[in-house]
């Protein structure tokens, strides 16, 4: 390796590093924010909470890691440029492209580097952040709840404690629950208020349990008329004793996009395609089946075979003619249960077939997510480096504007080709690499232009020039 090639991988590697510490923190910063409910008034000592954000942390890599590489090379070639440090390599016959090539290298590096770390770290990462969540809530139940403010536990319970005691706060005292049908959609359907709570919980058990002690529960009674729901009628009654139990994988329901943490995200390539072979093969069993069964239900095969028996026998051109007033009374009621039946019978398999696509393509997004981190590396740097050397300015003002810039356009075709690929709006590779897609063009663009030297602006004159003189003729008239 020469000296010139030593000079440039050391130069962008001290900004790379610096850049990616501070985002890192800042990134690190904003989890802490994301987790505040879970941390703040819930008595965890330090080591916890430095567990909690470290195995949290690796998630945030693929977020960190493009903007870092396409704000350090436009740091790192903006400086060059500017301190005419490549104009002494060309005036030697050394060019962009041959400036590049060592550092290329070291992006490739990278790229599969951040690919390994994708493939094995997150997903470790993401399976031991959720078992200390829920290590934490069974060691101390009452880290679920907080004191003095409602608290989701899933999609359909809050809660409100006003104090907890016990060496745990385990003990509640003064209990407000609100519980929502969510079948019904019309809000808290149900409210119990109890003086006094347990919790309690058990290292081999998935499940929280919630002691109520003397209180009572109001219910809504919803009228199967229309009119009569205006009189709001409701159900109230008093207990001793009410124990429910609470799934502790509801509680990452309500986290948002970076803190939703599912199965799919803890496995590895291997296991993902393993995955993705069994859910495929059981979808296709359960469209079969479906189709058979529907089949099945109408018995079409058999009614046709005995209309065209019926029809030879009798040579008749409508079949009901052959059938009793009270027989067809009976064959139009049988007609329409078993059209509602199989309506009802479709709906309910379509959504069964949606949910289990869904889940399909959330295993493929992952997937694609893995080569994505990589494949990013590259192309924020031949974006980023090219875009420097244009620009010809370094240090942290107008390299700061064009990586944001950059990384947000990257970022939100990204999200929103992952959110369509996942609804099955459009292919799941299409949706996943549609940042990709429409970047890299860019890239091949400024890698051009910068390494022959020709800059950024493109000559218009083509079409500007018939547009003056259509201008002028008119002035002279």
């Amino acid at each position: 390796m020469k000296i010139l090639d030593k000079y440039i991988i050391k130069s962008f590697t001290i900004t790379f590093t610096s850049v990616f510490v501070i985002l890192f923190f800042i990134f690190v910063l904003q989890g802490i924010w994301l987790f505040i409910s879970e941390l703040a008034g819930k008595d965890l000592d330090f080591f916890t909470i430095i567990k909690f954000l470290s195995f949290y942390a690796p998630t945030i890599v693929p977020l960190v890691l493009p903007l870092s590489v396409v704000l350090a090379s436009i740091m790192t070639f903006g400086s060059f440029a500017e301190n005419y440090e490549f104009a002494a390599m060309k005036s030697s016959g050394i060019s962009l492209q041959r400036a590049m090539r060592m550092l290329t290298l070291f992006i490739f590096g990278l790229s599969i580097i951040s690919f390994i770390f994708a493939n094995n770290v997150i997903p470790k990462a993401q399976y031991k952040f959720l078992n200390l969540r829920k290590t934490i809530i069974q060691q101390r139940p009452a880290m679920a709840i907080a004191e003095g403010q409602f608290n989701p536990i899933g999609p359909a319970i809050n809660i409100k404690v006003e104090k907890k005691t016990g060496a745990n706060g385990q003990f509640l005292e003064d209990v407000t629950m609100h519980i929502k049908n969510t079948s019904a959609g019309l809000g808290a359907n149900t409210v119990i208020k109890a003086k006094n709570g347990v919790l309690r919980s058990d290292e081999n058990s998935n499940y929280l349990q919630l002691e109520l002690l003397d209180g009572n529960y109001y219910e809504n009674v919803i009228p199967k008329k229309y009119e009569e729901r205006n009189k709001h009628p409701f159900a109230k009654s008093s207990f001793k004793k009410y124990i429910l139990n609470i799934d502790l994988t509801k509680l990452n329901e309500n986290n948002g996009d970076n803190g939703d943490i599912t199965s799919e995200k803890m496995l590895t390539l291997n296991e993902l395609n393993y995955t993705i072979d069994s859910l495929q093969n059981n979808y296709n069993k359960d469209i079969v089946s479906f189709a058979e069964n529907t089949v099945q239900r109408n018995d079409y095969v058999f009614q046709l075979n005995r209309v065209q028996n019926i029809d030879k026998e009798n040579n008749v051109d409508n079949i009901l003619t052959v059938f009793s007033n009270t027989e067809k009374q009976k064959i139009l009621e049988m007609a329409i249960s078993n059209t509602s039946s199989t309506e009802f019978s479709i709906q309910n398999s379509q959504s069964d077939l949606e949910y289990k696509k869904k889940n399909i393509n959330s295993h493929w997004v992952v997937v694609h997510e893995k080569f994505i981190i990589a494949f990013s590396c590259l192309l924020m740097f031949f974006i980023g480096a090219p875009l420097g050397a244009i620009i010809r300015k370094g240090g942290i003002g107008l390299p700061i504007v064009f990586a944001i810039v950059i990384f947000i356009a990257f970022h939100f075709m990204n999200t929103f080709g992952k959110k369509i690929a996942e609804e099955d709006t459009i292919p799941v590779a299409l949706g996943m690499w549609i940042s990709s897609i429409i970047l890299t063009p860019l890239a091949l663009f400024l890698t051009y232009r910068a390494t022959n030297d020709i800059g950024i602006m493109i000559n218009f004159d083509w079409l500007i020039d018939p547009i003056k003189k259509l201008f002028s003729r008119f002035s002279k008239n």
